[in-house]
């Protein structure tokens, strides 16, 4: 049997995301919880994944860290 008195309330609540989604959930949180990004607008979930440039940040980290050649002997 559960002590009386020392658990915290459990309230239902929204999240509400900044795209427009929002759903019901539980929680010891007070008023509503927004968040910048879900599932609904997320790109692992939505399948719409950007690409990024990641050989142009190789190469200016190549060059950045290269060894600077020595002068012919």
């Amino acid at each position: 049997m559960p002590k009386a008195g020392i658990h915290p309330t459990n309230n239902e609540i929204r999240v509400v995301c900044a795209c427009g989604e929002s759903f019901a959930t539980r929680s010891t949180h007070k008023g509503d919880i927004h968040v910048e990004i879900c599932s609904a607008c997320h790109p692992f979930f939505t399948g719409k994944q950007k690409l990024v440039d990641t050989a142009g940040r190789i190469e200016r980290f190549r060059r950045k860290y290269a060894k600077p050649e020595t002068a012919a002997k």
